[in-house]
C-alpha cells in the first residue's frame, strides 16, 4: 500500500514519545448517493457557468486514529456531464472539451499528501482528462467522522474538496481566451462508508 502521513507521528517517535495505539488501515468507499463533483468555468466574461457530474466511483484506504492515508483512486464518467442545458452538455462532452466518446472516464490516483490541521491538508495526484495526465493539488477538509445515523448505520466520513486547473493543459483550446474560459474549478462534496 502506498501511504501518505497527514500527522506529526515522525515527530513524535523522533522525541522518543510513546505513539498512540494503531488501528488498521480500513478501506473507505465513496457513496454515489452522496457524492457531487462539480465544476465552474467562465462564460463569455459575464458569469460562470456551473456545471457537475453523476458518474462517480472512488476508494481510499485510511486509518482515522494515525491519519494515514493511500490508494486514494477516483473515476469520473465524462458522458455524465450536466450544466443543466441539453445542448451545452452535448457540446460539453464533444472534441471541444471533454471529448467522451475517446475518453469515456477522467481518473484521480493520489501521490502525495501534506496536513495543515487536524482536519485539513491538501493531497497531490495525477488527474487524467481527455488522455492527458497532469498533476493538481486538493485543498481538503474532513469535515465528519461517525457512525451514520440512519440506513446502513456505518461509519462514515464527509469531506470537502477544491481546486483549480486549466483546460489547456489537457488540449481543450476551443474558444480561448474571451469566449470560453480556461481556468475551471473544481468542487467535491462526497460522504465515503467504511468497508467491511
Amino acid at each position: 500500500m502506498t501511504a501518505f502521513r497527514l500527522t506529526a507521528l515522525g515527530a513524535t517517535l523522533a522525541l522518543g514519545l510513546t505513539p498512540p495505539a494503531q488501528a488498521e488501515p480500513a478501506t473507505w468507499q465513496i457513496d454515489p448517493e452522496h457524492a457531487v463533483v462539480a465544476f465552474t468555468i467562465m462564460h463569455a466574461g459575464y458569469a460562470k457557468v456551473l456545471g457537475r457530474f453523476s458518474d462517480i466511483e472512488g476508494s481510499f484506504v485510511y486509518d482515522p486514529e494515525t491519519q494515514e492515508l493511500g490508494d486514494v483512486t477516483a473515476r469520473i464518467g465524462t458522458a455524465s456531464v450536466d450544466t443543466d442545458h441539453e445542448k451545452r452538455d452535448e457540446h460539453v462532452r464533444s472534441a471541444d472539451f471533454l471529448d467522451a466518446g475517446a475518453h469515456p472516464a477522467i481518473t484521480f490516483t493520489a501521490t502525495s499528501s501534506t496536513p495543515t490541521s487536524e482536519t485539513t491538508g491538501t493531497v497531490t495526484g495525477d488527474l487524467t482528462i481527455r488522455g492527458i495526465t497532469q498533476p493538481v493539488t486538493l485543498d481538503v477538509t474532513l469535515n465528519k467522522r461517525a457512525d451514520y445515523p440512519c440506513c446502513h448505520g456505518k461509519e462514515t466520513l464527509g469531506i470537502s474538496a477544491t481546486a483549480e486547473l486549466l483546460r489547456s493543459d489537457f488540449g481543450s483550446t476551443y474558444a480561448l481566451p474571451d469566449f470560453v474560459g480556461d481556468a475551471v474549478g473544481i468542487i467535491l462534496e462526497f460522504e465515503a462508508i467504511r468497508a467491511e
